[in-house]
């Protein structure tokens, strides 16, 4: 008798312990919702961002782009970074000649409003350096 007893105080005992770790389960969010907000927050921006970058391609020569890179697009406003002032200030009169006109309607259903040149670099060393190779 006092065996069982003390069995069956050792089981509540177990039970109280296992109330006391074991942590409730939370209303966790559905899945749904982040993946929509995730959707619409990333995949839809780097979309937009592909297709202004298809026009910069084919609407820039060749010898002024590959001294740019295109570096963000947020709120309408495309920022370009441009590896020296000589290569800044044609690219600039570039687009004040009417270069900046035709991106922006090429552009504008994928909501570009404004072109933002800033120097920089986006690449390490030198200008054989410049290129960015995806694989090897």
């Amino acid at each position: 008798m006092k065996e069982r007893q003390a069995r069956i105080d050792l089981e509540a005992t177990f039970v109280r312990m296992a109330k006391v770790k074991t942590a409730p389960a939370g209303n966790t969010p559905l899945l749904g919702e982040a993946m929509a907000r995730f959707y619409k927050g990333t995949v839809q921006r780097t979309r937009k961002f592909a297709a202004i970058g298809e026009v910069w391609d084919t609407l820039l020569p060749p010898d002024i782009n590959e001294h740019c890179c295109l570096e963000s697009f947020r709120a309408g406003t495309l920022t370009v970074l441009v590896d020296s002032s000589p290569h800044m200030y044609r690219l600039k009169q570039l687009l004040l000649d009417g270069l900046q006109k035709q991106i922006l309607d090429l552009c504008r259903p994928h909501g570009l409003k404004k072109i933002t040149l800033r120097p920089g670099r986006w690449y390490a060393g030198d200008e054989d350096d410049r290129k960015i190779v995806f694989s090897e």
